[in-house]
């Protein structure tokens, strides 16, 4: 993978050898953050591990950074950090396995933390809400967008999401803005879920861009168990949308060369660069590691695709 910048070439091997799903990367003063799903803050240890890089290559963990709710093991899922003014709100969310997981923000006064919940549950009416993504417009609104299940479509299953973001901890109301329209976005055939058994599909790891003077949408469709996982892309003139898909399928980033279910995307930039952040799983299958990939953009469509073809 070529990547036009002073510091050379991305790695094609993952970044980091330890599990590391869901990766979100934020840079701060010349810093880049990782937060990543896989610490669950049992037995004392803080939740959601952090490395640090000078460059996207070199990592350095400094361990779990999140206070756990409690003293009960739960399932802490895919962490994303926001910076407003001084203050960095981390958030994420919280259940046990594939029910009851609900969104929630911490706050810090560094990207290291640690982050002390706020107490608030942000989606206390949602069975089910998962991967939040906030998002600032150019006008200056924040967004949270998120993935919420949804059984009331032809193609029932979890759904993108968005609601506006107050003061950065309050919710205001929600909406969907996309649902699945692929047998792509299959995640498990004949499931049992809410008492019923569905073609169940999903939508899951929204992560918002200005480009080009329009919003532009990653999400991650299929079954993050296997190869169908992958990442679509979205349009829209307002955060609220109406969303539609130029390209359908998994046309930013699918298994393919080294890559096995790669997906839930973010993107940070080097040197002026897009660069997809982004797991996949190691060749046992035994853990979901950190890639990193240029994104490239042709007549307003993003691809990580070229890069990552041997």
């Amino acid at each position: 993978m070529t990547d036009p910048t002073t510091h050379g070439p991305l790695p094609a091997q993952p970044l980091y050898s330890g599990d590391f799903a869901d990766p979100m990367v934020l840079h701060v003063d010349g810093t880049y953050y990782a937060y990543g799903t896989g610490l669950h803050g049992e037995a004392g240890v803080r939740a959601f591990e952090c490395l640090s890089s000078p460059d996207l290559r070199q990592w350095t963990s400094h361990g779990g950074v999140l206070e756990p709710l409690g003293a009960q093991r739960q399932d802490y899922w895919a962490p994303e950090v926001a910076r407003h003014g001084d203050t960095f709100y981390m958030y994420y969310s919280v259940g046990q396995g594939d029910a009851g997981h609900h969104l929630r923000v911490a706050t810090a006064g560094h990207p290291l933390g640690p982050f002390q919940d706020t107490g608030a549950n942000l989606t206390p009416d949602e069975p089910f809400a998962i991967d939040p993504h906030p998002f600032q417009a150019p006008d200056g609104s924040w967004w949270l967008y998120y993935a919420r299940d949804d059984l009331t479509s032809d193609r029932p299953g979890t759904v993108l999401a968005v609601a506006p973001l107050h003061d950065m901890v309050r919710l205001g109301e929600s909406q969907t803005i996309l649902r699945a329209t692929g047998d792509w976005q299959v995640y498990q055939r004949a499931r049992t879920m809410y008492g019923a058994v569905y073609d169940w599909h999903t939508l899951e790891g929204p992560f918002v861009l200005w480009r080009g003077g329009r919003f532009h949408l990653l999400y991650s469709g299929g079954a993050w168990t296997n190869e169908t996982y992958g990442v679509g892309h979205a349009v829209a003139d307002h955060p609220l949308g109406p969303w539609s898909e130029p390209v359908p399928g998994a046309n930013v980033l699918r298994t393919g060369g080294h890559l096995r279910g790669p997906g839930h995307a973010s993107v940070t930039q080097q040197a002026g660069q897009d660069i997809l952040i982004f797991h996949a799983w190691d060749e046992a299958r035994t853990r979901r590691q950190l890639h990193a990939a240029p994104l490239r953009w042709t007549e307003g469509l993003p691809s990580a695709l070229p890069e990552l073809t041997p």
